[in-house]
């Protein structure tokens, strides 16, 4: 207990530190959301995958996969590193820094009310980005609050309020600049402690061969008779582990605070370093969790909860319960930095699309056109200064409602992710990528996709999740393209000058 609770504060102390070190940057808007637009590749790379990777995937992602797909479930994590980092850094990367610096576009929501030219998508892109970021939030407190109850003995309740408070004080102080530093930090331990807590697990089973034989033994859930399922390449369900891939690596093409990292890099040629070590970093992390609960059928049944079902989200703690002292030590390190890293980033991303989308719509100009008046340099500082503030105020207001969510949590952490991912990338992904490559989309086009993604989310969840909310989650992504590609050919085009000059930032590049 002393090496845990000495580790812990060594690194609950550093988070505190560096928020404290960042606080001069984090005196204006842009510094505090976007760190200034000068965070290089490997920090911003590494706020990518740790924003990315959390207690979400190594607790609920993990555990729940892991049991129902054996070992192909570590297909999730290799398409998590090739899909939703490799291909999102090529393909959005560049794009996504040349054209939001041009329209001067702080947050995915400014992105639409810019591009788009509608207040109303603006507005309305930042309440979808609140409301749809609470459950994901709420979601990576269970996790991470499951291991650390396993790990100090503290009750869960106790765990959460800690948890939250704890995110609260870096983020307030720091902002961008601090996250991006203390995720660097994180995504170091995550890295070291993956490995090292796979080797544990697996040698707890005899090693990795002996390990795969016991799971080639074990019969199907639905065929008593069907051994070897749980070691195969494809697993024993192969469409709907596709519809895992899908959700948890397109995914993150549309999320707010993913894209938001492509806002603040230096430069292009940072986003070619950014590409590469993003990349390792998803396949050694997310491949390795995958890997990890692969194996975990082979420690027993989980507990079952009240209403009957199995608890998947015990699933991984009832693996490591009986790991020495100093790699439970790390295994709750582990889950600390990634999912504070992953926090840090929800938390930062709700306030500022409230604060600058919402509250504060301030009417830009077109790049091209001459704003009209001026703000003396007194009076926009502390206009400036009063922002960050309320973003400070708003940080703390989202963190008490996933805080409130987290304590009576509705369903699965798993559920609670794929809610989330599948109204936010199913309503963004499809008009913010074509947005950044064809001149054609329209604003009305954008208005469907907003209506497809999310009402395809509520209208199943409140129907009681006919189909499976991460299916679903998969099936909103997807069909956002054919909506926003469709309604662009039927509905009047935005002026042709106001698009080119908006796609002028791609053409002054070399």
């Amino acid at each position: 207990m002393f090496i845990k609770i000495f580790l812990t504060i060594i690194f609950i102390g550093l988070m505190v530190f560096v928020g404290l070190y960042s606080r001069k940057q984090a005196r204006s808007v842009d510094g505090f959301v976007l760190g200034g637009r000068t965070v290089g590749p490997w920090l911003t790379a590494f706020a990518f995958g740790t924003s990315y990777f959390s207690a979400v995937v190594f607790v609920g992602y993990a555990g729940q996969f892991g049991w129902k797909y054996g070992l192909s479930s570590a297909w999730i994590g290799i398409g998590n590193a090739v899909i939703g980092s490799l291909l999102a850094w090529l393909v959005l990367g560049k794009r996504t820094k040349l054209m939001t610096q041009h329209i001067e576009s702080r947050t995915m929501p400014d992105f639409f009310g810019t591009r788009y030219q509608s207040q109303g998508l603006r507005v309305t892109a930042s309440v979808i980005a609140f409301v749809f970021l609470i459950p994901y939030t709420a979601g990576v407190y269970k996790g991470i609050s499951t291991l650390f109850e396993m790990g100090f003995g503290i009750d869960y309740q106790y765990c959460v309020i800690f948890m939250a408070a704890f995110t609260a004080v870096y983020v307030i102080l720091g902002g961008y600049k601090a996250t991006a530093m203390n995720d660097f930090i994180q995504g170091i331990i995550m890295l070291f402690g993956i490995v090292t807590v796979i080797a544990a697990v697996l040698n707890t089973q005899g090693g990795l061969s002996a390990a795969v034989g016991k799971l080639s033994q074990l019969p199907a859930d639905n065929d008593a008779a069907a051994n070897g399922g749980f070691a195969s390449l494809f697993g024993p369900d192969p469409w709907n582990l596709l519809g895992v891939v899908v959700l948890t690596s397109l995914g993150t093409w549309g999320l707010p605070q993913m894209v938001g990292k492509f806002y603040s890099i230096t430069d292009e040629k940072a986003i070619k370093r950014g590409t590469i070590i993003s990349t390792v970093f998803a396949l050694v992390v997310a491949g390795g969790c995958y890997f990890l609960g692969g194996f975990g059928r082979l420690f027993g049944m989980p507990p079952v909860l009240p209403s009957g079902k199995l608890d998947f989200d015990a699933i991984v703690p009832s693996m490591l319960v009986t790991l020495p002292d100093f790699i439970i030590a790390l295994v709750v390190l582990l889950v600390l930095s990634a999912s504070m890293s992953t926090l840090a980033s929800l938390v930062l991303t709700s306030s500022s699309t409230m604060t600058l989308d919402l509250i504060y719509r301030d009417k830009k100009a077109l790049p091209g056109e001459v704003q009209e008046g001026s703000i003396d340099d007194e009076v926009s500082e502390k206009v400036e200064h009063r922002k960050v503030v309320v973003m400070r105020v708003l940080i703390v207001f989202f963190i008490v409602i996933s805080l409130l969510i987290a304590l009576n949590p509705p369903t699965f952490i798993a559920q609670l992710m794929g809610i989330s991912w599948g109204a936010l990338a199913g309503a963004f992904l499809a008009p913010f990528m074509l947005g950044l490559y064809w001149r054609g989309v329209t604003t009305a086009a954008v208005w469907a996709c907003f209506v497809w993604g999310v009402g395809l989310t509520v209208v199943n969840m409140l129907l009681g999740n006919p189909i499976n909310p991460i299916n679903c989650g998969a099936i909103a992504m997807i069909g956002g393209f054919p909506v926003t590609w469709i309604v662009s050919l039927l509905t009047p085009k935005m002026p042709s000058t106001v698009v080119d000059d908006i796609f002028r930032c791609y053409s002054s590049k070399k």
